[in-house]
């Protein structure tokens, strides 16, 4: 079994929003075309899914990708607004190698996620952004480092200082031209943030 707590507060947060929308293993596989073995592997944080694989479940279960981090035991308790450093999640993309930190308050009264990611050199990681019923709006501010962001058929290069802003309805390419690691922050506007 994965000893990362983050994937304890996947297992968690997937089991609950399921169980929430009143959709079963098989139902959710196929609304989100993860295979119902995924899932339950997934559920048991037995495996350690990629960001494609949670992106796909986070669009089924109508939230978004930030909130499959939160620890549910914090979440649970009152809203708060400051979230220390030890505090914040840190998950890495077993497939791509890119490390993500939630950096937002879990469960905080706000519309705004915040994420900083360390995005290896060469690595790439592709985002279909399924439909959701709920309008996200993403801008990827580059701290460090050179990133080409594709966004549906347009790819922009990403310098030090840049920022994009795009919705996310359409499939987006993330990838680290350069030798050195990239860095950027990423904030995400849900309009339908709370509803579970």
């Amino acid at each position: 079994m994965e000893s990362n707590p983050v994937n304890q507060h996947i297992a968690s947060r997937v089991r609950a929003l399921r169980a929430a929308c009143g959709l079963s293993l098989e139902a959710l596989a196929l609304k989100t075309g993860v295979s119902r073995s995924t899932l339950s592997l997934i559920e048991r944080a037995e495996t350690s899914p990629t960001a494609a694989l949670l992106d796909k479940l986070a669009a089924g279960l109508g939230v978004t990708l930030s909130s499959l981090f939160e620890d549910p035991a914090r979440r649970a308790s009152a809203p708060q607004p400051l979230a220390r450093l030890a505090e914040q999640p840190i998950w890495v993309d077993p497939l791509s190698g890119y490390r993500r930190r939630s950096v937002s308050p879990a469960g905080a009264d706000s519309p705004l996620q915040i994420v900083e990611v360390d995005f290896p050199p060469g690595a790439r990681v592709l985002m279909e952004n399924p439909p959701r019923d709920f309008v996200q709006h993403q801008q990827i501010w580059l701290l460090a480092g050179a990133m080409d962001i594709g966004v549906g058929a347009q790819t922009y290069r990403l310098q030090a200082g840049d920022c994009l802003a795009f919705r996310l309805d359409q499939p987006t390419q993330f990838h680290n031209p350069g030798s050195e690691p990239a860095r950027y922050a990423v904030m995400v506007v849900a309009e339908a943030f709370f509803r579970r």
